[in-house]
C-alpha cells in the first residue's frame, strides 16, 4: 500500500514566552508534496479549544494551557500529537502499509483518495464544529442551514410527514439520495409521503434517527453514483461517519424556544426544544481497537401559528410543528484480530413518539358529535416509531487485497394512533382514541468487497470489485375496527377516526423482494496530475428485472492552484416497496371541505382496471463539470455545474373525482370521492451550479473564517406519461398543482454567507441564508408566490474553562416568515405552506458543552 505522509510545519509565535499560558499559536499544515491541507482539524489536547486550517493550510489558535499539545488530523491521514516546544516543528505522519485504519471518502473505493483530489465534488461537514456554533439540534436542520444543495422542511397537517422530515439533495426526491453510515447502506423509512410541500409520493431515509452527538462528520457526494453504490444514488450520496474517539467524554445540554408571534393566546414563547447527550469512547489494546457509545435525548414541543387574519375563516385552530420526543443509543466499535484484520460492529436504536395536530372539526361539522365536543375538536395524530440498525463485518488484508465482508440489518416501524377525536358514526358512544395501524420496512444486506492498490502501474492504479445481496420486507397492518369502520352507512357521514382513518384489513399486505448486485471500479493516476476513474454495476431485482449502469470520471491538476474535474454516469432508482404496496382510504381537505380519497396500490384491481402499469425503475443520466482553485493566500474556490435527467420518475398522480367520466363509476361503487395512484409518470431535467468560496485570515489577535456557498438549480418537467384508460389526459393525470410541488422541492437558489471569528476564549458566528422564491398553486388554481427571504443567525460562545463552553444565540434573528396566504387555500390549512425557512419565526437558544 502506498505510503501517505502528512508534513506538519508549525511556526509558533508568542509575544512573551513559548511556554506562557494563553500564547498565540500559528502554523501551517502541508502534505508530503508541500501542498496545503485544507480543513485539517487542530485541537488543543485536554480542552474544547480547536480550529481548522484555512485554504492555505494555515491556522492560528490561542492556547489555554501552559504547555499546549496539539492534535492535528485530516481525512485520509493519521492523527498526530505535536508539542509546541520550539519556534518551528516538523512532524511526519505515515499510514502503515495496511489500509485497515485508513479513512475512505465517499465517492471513491481507493484508500489513497482524499476529499481534495476526488474527481467528484464532496462536502465534508465537521459535526463538532457545526453543533458547537449553531442552534439546530437534529441532522436534517443542521444540514438545511449548512449545505446549500440540501433542503428540508418540517411539515404540518401532512399526516406521517409531520413525524419524519423529508429532505432532498439538488432538488430531486428524498428517495433519490442514497444514505450510508460508515459506508454501509442505511435502510429507508417505512413512510411514503402523501401530503406536504416536499417529497410527495416519495419515501426516503430518516436522518434524524441518528443523533448528531454520535457523528464525527458527514460527507455529501454531490454527484450521481448508482454505478458505484446502487439504487437511489441519482442526486448523490450522504455518508454519515460515526465517532471513533477514545479517552474523551463529551456532553452537551441544549435548550431553545421560538418567539411565538402568531399564537392564538398570550404565550410569548413556544416550541421549546431540549436536548441532552453523552458520548464516550474507550480504547481496546494497542492496535487501534475501540468502543464508542452515544446516548441522546431530544424533546420538542408544539408550536402554534394559527392567529393569522383569514378572509374566509380559519381552516385550522391548531397549526404548527408537532410535539416530538427522540431517545437514541448508538455504538461504533472496532476489534483488532491481528495487524491485518479486524472486526467492526456499529448501529443503534431510536425511539420516537410524536403528536401532530390534524385539521379542525368545527362544532357544526357533520363529522362532529356535539355531545362529545360541544365546541368542535382538533384531532391529534400520534406516532410510535421504532428504528434500529446493526452492522457487523470483518476487514482483512490478504495477499495485498483489502477485503470487507459484512452483514447489515435495518428496520423502521411506524405505528399511528389518534386521540382527541371520534368516529362520528358511533355517535355519543364513540371512543376518543384509536389504534390506526401502520407499516414496517426492513432490509438485510450481505456484501463482500475487495480493493487493491498497484503502486507500480503508471502513477498508481486502484482496483475494486464486490457483490451484495439485499432482501427487503414491507408490511402494512390494520388498525382497530372503530378506527376505519362506518357503523351508519346510510347517514352519509364518513366513518373511522377523524383526522386519520385507520388502515383496514383490505389494506393489509406483506411483501418482499430480493436484489443482487455486482460492481467493478478502477482509478488510474495516469500522471501525478491526471486521474481517470470508471465503474460499472449490474443489479437484478426479483420484482422488475435487471439494470446495468456505468460511470466515468476524471481530474486534472492544471497547476498547483487549479484543478479541473468532470463525471458522466447513468443511474437508476428501484421503486420502493412502500410505493408499490401502499393502499389506504383517507380524508383530504380541498378548500376546507373534507373529501374521502382512495390511494390504490399498484397492481390492485382498481389500477389494473384503469390500465396503470406496474411500477418499474427510474433511470437517470448525470453529468458534471467543475474546478477547484486556490486564489492566493487564504482563498479557495470550487465551481461544479451539473445536469441530471430522470426518466420514468415515480410520482403520486393528481386526484380523480367520482364524477370523472372514465373512473367515476368505479369510485362511486367504492363510496370514495376521489382516487389517486403511484405511476412512472414524469420525466424531469435539472441544470444547476454549486459554488463554494472560502477565505481564512488573521484579524487582530483572532482568526476569521468566511465562506460563501450557493446552489443554483432549475428543474423542468419535460413530459408527463399517461397510460391505460387515462391516456392523453396529461393535465389531469399529473397536473400543474402536483407539478408545482415537485418544482418547489428544487428552489432556484439557496445562498449561505458565513463569518466565523475566534479570539481566545470568545467566538462569534454570523450567518446569512437567502432562500429563493417558491411558487405553488392553491386549490382554486391560482399561483401562490412565496417571495425570497433572507434569514440571519447569530451565535456567541465563550470557553468558561478549558473543559466547558457556553453558547447563546438566535436563528432567524429578525423573525422572518414566508409570504402570508389565505389558510383556506394552502395545502396545509395555515397561512403558509412548509417552504423556505419554515413558519416558526425567531428561535433563541443556549447550550453548555463539556469535553473531558
Amino acid at each position: 500500500m502506498k505510503q501517505h505522509v502528512l508534513a506538519v510545519t508549525m511556526c509558533v509565535v508568542s509575544a512573551t514566552s513559548a511556554f506562557a499560558q494563553g500564547q498565540a499559536l500559528t502554523g501551517q499544515v502541508l502534505d508530503t508534496n508541500g501542498r496545503p491541507v485544507v480543513g485539517a482539524t487542530v485541537v488543543e489536547k485536554g480542552t474544547n479549544n480547536g480550529t481548522a486550517t484555512g485554504n492555505d493550510g494555515r491556522f492560528s489558535l490561542q492556547a489555554r494551557t501552559a504547555s499546549p499539545r496539539l492534535q492535528v488530523s485530516s481525512i485520509g491521514f493519521a492523527t498526530q500529537e505535536v508539542e509546541a516546544t520550539g519556534s518551528a516543528l516538523s512532524v511526519r505522519l505515515a499510514e502503515s502499509t495496511t489500509s485497515l485504519g485508513a479513512v475512505q471518502v465517499v465517492g471513491s473505493r481507493s484508500q489513497n483518495r482524499s476529499v481534495t483530489d476526488s474527481p467528484s465534488p464532496v462536502d465534508i461537514i465537521d459535526l463538532r464544529e457545526v453543533t458547537t456554533k449553531t442552534g439546530q439540534l437534529d441532522v436534517n436542520q443542521l444540514l438545511q442551514f449548512v449545505a446549500p444543495s440540501f433542503n428540508s422542511n418540517r411539515q404540518t397537517g401532512s399526516d406521517g410527514a409531520d413525524h419524519v422530515d423529508p429532505a432532498t439533495l439538488r432538488g430531486l426526491g428524498p428517495d433519490q439520495t442514497l444514505v450510508l453510515v460508515n459506508g454501509k447502506r442505511q435502510h429507508q423509512s417505512a413512510l411514503v409521503n402523501l401530503f406536504g410541500s416536499r417529497g410527495r409520493g416519495n419515501t426516503g431515509t430518516d436522518l434524524n434517527v441518528i443523533p448528531a452527538a454520535s457523528i464525527e462528520r458527514i460527507e455529501i457526494l454531490r454527484d450521481g453514483a448508482a454505478a458505484q453504490y446502487g439504487s437511489d444514488a441519482i442526486a448523490g450520496v450522504i455518508n454519515i461517519v460515526l465517532k471513533s474517539s477514545v479517552k474523551e467524554l463529551t456532553a452537551s445540554v441544549n435548550y431553545g424556544a421560538y418567539d411565538a408571534k402568531y399564537r392564538r393566546d398570550d404565550e410569548k414563547f413556544d416550541g421549546g426544544n431540549f436536548n441532552a447527550n453523552l458520548n464516550y469512547g474507550i480504547g481496546l489494546g494497542e492496535k487501534g481497537g475501540f468502543v464508542n457509545a452515544t446516548l441522546d435525548y431530544n424533546k420538542r414541543e408544539h408550536t402554534q401559528r394559527a392567529a393569522v387574519p383569514a378572509p374566509d375563516g380559519l381552516a385550522r385552530r391548531e397549526y404548527g410543528d408537532p410535539e416530538v420526543s427522540n431517545t437514541s443509543a448508538y455504538l461504533n466499535s472496532k476489534f483488532p484480530l491481528s495487524d491485518k484484520a479486524h472486526v467492526y460492529v456499529f448501529g443503534g436504536y431510536n425511539k420516537r413518539k410524536g403528536d401532530a395536530y390534524a385539521w379542525t372539526r368545527f362544532a357544526d361539522d357533520d363529522r362532529n358529535v356535539p355531545a362529545i365536543y360541544p365546541n368542535g375538536f382538533d384531532p391529534i395524530i400520534t406516532s410510535n416509531i421504532d428504528d434500529a440498525s446493526a452492522v457487523a463485518g470483518v476487514r482483512a488484508t490478504i495477499s495485498g487485497w483489502d477485503f470487507d465482508l459484512s452483514n447489515n440489518f435495518g428496520s423502521n416501524r411506524f405505528h399511528y394512533g389518534l386521540r382527541n377525536t371520534l368516529n362520528a358514526t358511533l355517535g355519543a358512544a364513540s371512543p376518543k382514541s384509536f389504534d390506526a395501524g401502520g407499516f414496517q420496512l426492513q432490509q438485510d444486506v450481505v456484501s463482500l468487497g475487495a480493493s487493491r492498490n498497484y503502486t507500480t502501474v503508471l502513477n498508481g492504479l486502484n482496483l475494486a470489485a464486490g457483490a451484495e445481496f439485499r432482501r427487503e420486507w414491507y408490511k402494512l397492518f390494520a388498525g382497530e375496527e372503530a378506527s376505519y369502520k362506518n357503523y351508519d352507512p346510510e347517514s352519509g357521514v364518513a366513518g373511522g377516526s377523524q383526522g386519520f382513518p385507520g388502515f383496514q384489513p383490505t389494506d393489509e399486505i406483506k411483501a418482499d423482494r430480493d436484489n443482487f448486485g455486482a460492481y467493478v471500479d478502477a482509478e488510474l493516476n495516469v500522471t501525478p496530475q491526471w486521474l481517470l476513474a470508471g465503474a460499472v454495476r449490474f443489479e437484478n431485482y426479483s420484482d422488475f428485472g435487471s439494470t446495468f449502469n456505468y460511470k466515468a470520471a476524471t481530474r486534472y491538476n492544471l497547476t498547483e492552484f487549479l484543478t479541473l474535474r468532470g463525471t458522466y454516469s447513468t443511474g437508476f432508482r428501484a421503486p420502493s416497496l412502500a410505493q408499490i404496496n401502499f393502499n389506504s382510504t383517507f380524508t383530504n381537505f380541498i378548500n376546507g371541505e373534507p373529501i374521502e380519497v382512495l390511494l390504490a396500490r399498484n397492481n390492485s384491481a382498481v389500477t389494473q382496471k384503469l390500465g396503470i402499469p406496474s411500477l418499474k425503475q427510474e433511470t437517470s443520466k448525470n453529468a458534471s463539470l467543475g474546478l477547484t482553485s486556490r486564489l492566493g493566500a487564504g482563498f479557495s474556490l470550487t465551481l461544479d455545474g451539473y445536469y441530471i435527467k430522470v426518466e420514468d420518475r415515480v410520482v403520486l398522480t393528481s386526484q380523480f373525482s367520482s364524477d370523472d367520466p372514465v373512473i367515476g363509476p368505479d369510485l362511486q361503487a367504492l363510496n370514495v370521492g376521489q382516487a389517486q395512484f403511484f405511476a412512472n409518470a414524469a420525466d424531469t431535467r435539472s441544470l444547476g451550479l454549486d459554488v463554494v468560496l472560502s477565505h481564512s485570515a488573521s484579524v487582530g489577535k483572532g482568526r476569521l473564517n468566511s465562506s460563501l456557498a450557493a446552489n443554483f438549480n432549475r428543474l423542468r418537467i419535460d413530459r408527463v406519461r399517461t397510460s391505460g384508460r387515462l391516456a392523453g389526459r396529461d393535465e389531469e393525470f399529473f397536473g400543474a398543482r402536483e407539478q408545482a410541488f415537485v418544482k418547489a422541492s428544487a428552489p432556484k437558489s439557496k445562498i449561505n454567507l458565513t463569518f466565523d471569528y475566534q479570539l481566545g476564549r470568545f467566538g462569534t458566528l454570523v450567518r446569512f441564508v437567502r432562500f429563493d422564491k417558491v411558487q405553488l398553486i392553491d386549490w382554486d388554481g391560482a399561483p401562490m408566490n412565496y417571495e425570497a427571504r433572507v434569514t440571519t443567525d447569530l451565535t456567541l460562545s465563550y470557553a468558561l474553562t478549558n473543559k466547558l463552553q457556553f453558547s447563546v444565540g438566535s436563528s432567524n434573528l429578525f423573525n422572518k416568515y414566508p409570504t402570508l396566504f389565505n389558510p383556506q387555500l394552502t395545502e396545509t390549512g395555515g397561512a403558509w405552506d412548509p417552504v423556505q425557512m419554515g413558519a416558526n419565526g425567531r428561535y433563541y437558544f443556549a447550550k453548555l458543552q463539556a469535553r473531558f
